[in-house]
């Protein structure tokens, strides 16, 4: 019989059919292991890029099984919150993480091994600018982080004589301005995906 052998069980296997079944049983964990890597490459940027507390959030700071520790607070101008029996922490510029650490570190002279909870209830410190050919320009208060899809869907869209493939944001970091491009027309039709990012206090979109 051509292209078989018999197997220790004495049954018929074929060579051919069994190569393809590996092969193909192979490229489906290859695309798993692509897909999956891409979904989490797309994802990674979002992720790793956590929101900063800004003056007039709204926060609230907990420590587990004391109700009289338990309280809202408003940041001031200069970024700092008032908590008991720890005075003036920093919240301004530092991520939610980073203030729960900080409050456990000092408030467990008082309290041991204390389990510190910190939750953004309110977002006001964000405001973004969007100029240029859009419906509705100008300076826009944000309760949430959003992208640049969203917000320029905030703006009410670009105007038909718009230049979707030469937007630009602008961006201080470290003091330094910087200029990130945006191609509107491919991300609405699913490419270049990476470029729709997550907008930072102080962003200006240019729609020319």
């Amino acid at each position: 019989m051509t292209g078989a052998k018999i197997s220790k069980g004495g049954f018929f296997v074929n060579n051919k059919n069994h190569c393809r079944k590996k092969v193909y049983l192979c490229l489906m964990i290859v695309g798993i292991l692509l897909f999956g890597t891409s979904a989490l490459s797309a994802d990674k940027g979002q992720k790793d890029d956590p929101y900063l507390i800004g003056p007039e959030d709204i926060l609230e700071i907990s420590v587990w099984k004391d109700p009289d520790l338990t309280r809202q607070v408003v940041v001031r101008p200069d970024g700092k919150v008032s908590f008991p029996l720890i005075g003036e922490v920093e919240a301004g510029g530092h991520s939610v993480v980073w203030l729960e650490k900080e409050v456990k570190k000092r408030i467990n002279e008082y309290i041991p091994d204390a389990v510190v909870t910190v939750m953004v209830t309110q977002i006001n410190s964000m405001k973004i600018y969007v100029v240029g050919k859009v419906a509705r320009p100008g300076e826009y208060r944000i309760g949430k982080k959003i992208n640049v899809m969203q917000a320029l869907a905030l703006a009410g869209g670009l105007t038909p004589f718009a230049d979707g493939d030469d937007i630009v944001i602008l961006r201080y970091d470290n003091e330094k301005q910087i200029k990130i491009p945006f191609n509107y027309d491919k991300v609405k039709k699913g490419k270049k995906v990476e470029q729709n990012i997550w907008l930072k206090d102080g962003d200006v979109i240019v729609v020319r």
